[in-house]
Formats: structure tokens, C-alpha cells, sequence
């Protein structure tokens, strides 16, 4: 559940971006089902369990808390592309903070951190795909020097309402 906080300034300050751990699993899916909820920043139609995000946690080669007064308030990781070898320097990003965190830098905090967690594991090829319905998602990301390099035509159907999956890239200096 989401916390009443203080001014932004303060928000801002106090936020800390750490390694998830296997305990995290149980929030990182609390905030996901909120997003399955209200949004169509998260595909499913339906909540998920924990099971889902502990086997992620298991596979991906980074995953990121971002914290503020020791409660989780978003999360991102990087994932295969493939598991071919030939595609070991593509990762796709995936991430979510809660709204009442968003407008204050948090997202920008975590995309860079997310980035320099890349570069150390030579990944140069950064790739997202977003829901056409998630234009601050959208928005965020060309902010950040991501083109969009794709879309799937109603690839997806929530809300009673179709969306594209927007495919959107970056490389990493």
C-alpha cells in the first residue's frame, strides 16, 4: 500500500536504488499488480503471484529496488533478449514505480542506474516494448534518447479496448 509522504524535495532525497533480494519478490508483485489494476503499463488482465517475479529473479542478469524509508516503491531489471549468445549485448528494460513517486526524477534514477548495470555486462543495446495506451511511458522514454523502432498492431486487448506493443531502442555509448 502506498504511503502519504513529505514534499518532493524530500521524496527525492531520500530515494535509494539497491539489489533486489528473494524477500523483495512479494512488494516488486505487489506494485506490478497494481499496474495489472489500473493501467496498461502491465499486460496481464488478471493479478499475478509471486511465483512469476521468483523465477524472474532467478533468470535476469540485473534486478533493481528503488526504495524510499525503507518501503519499495518501484523496480526495474534487465532481461535476454534471446538466449542465444549472438544477442548477448541486447537487454529489454522493464520497470514501474508507483504513481504517487512519479514526476520527480525517480524513473530518470533508475533508467541510468539500469544503464550502468548494462555497461558492465557489455550490453550496449537497450529495448523496451510499451503498450501504445502508455503515453507517459512513451513520452519518457524518447526524453531519454530511445527511437521507436517497431509496433504490433493490436497485439493486446484489456480495458475493452485493443493496444500495439511499441518496440523502442537505445545504444549505449
Amino acid at each position: 500500500m502506498m504511503k502519504t509522504s513529505p514534499d518532493n524535495n524530500n521524496k527525492k532525497r531520500k530515494a535509494h536504488i539497491r539489489e533486489a533480494r528473494p524477500q523483495d519478490m512479494r512488494d516488486v508483485t505487489d506494485i506490478f499488480n497494481y499496474f495489472v489494476r489500473e493501467s496498461y503499463a502491465a499486460y496481464p488482465a488478471d493479478e499475478v503471484d509471486t511465483l512469476r517475479f521468483d523465477a524472474l529473479y532467478r533468470s535476469v542478469s540485473v534486478f533493481l529496488i528503488l526504495e524510499m524509508a525503507d518501503e519499495i516503491v518501484g523496480f526495474g531489471f534487465i532481461k535476454p533478449f534471446r538466449e542465444e549468445a549472438t544477442f548477448a549485448q541486447t537487454g529489454v528494460l522493464t520497470y514501474f514505480i508507483l504513481p504517487h513517486y512519479t514526476g520527480m526524477g525517480l524513473g530518470t534514477r533508475m533508467l541510468e542506474r539500469l544503464t550502468e548495470e548494462a555497461k558492465k555486462r557489455s550490453i550496449d543495446n537497450l529495448v523496451a516494448h510499451i503498450s501504445s495506451k502508455n503515453l507517459q511511458s512513451l513520452q519518457f522514454h524518447e526524453k531519454h534518447g530511445f527511437k521507436q523502432v517497431g509496433c504490433l498492431e493490436r497485439m493486446g486487448r484489456k480495458f475493452n479496448a485493443h493496444f500495439d506493443i511499441i518496440w523502442v531502442q537505445k545504444f549505449i555509448p
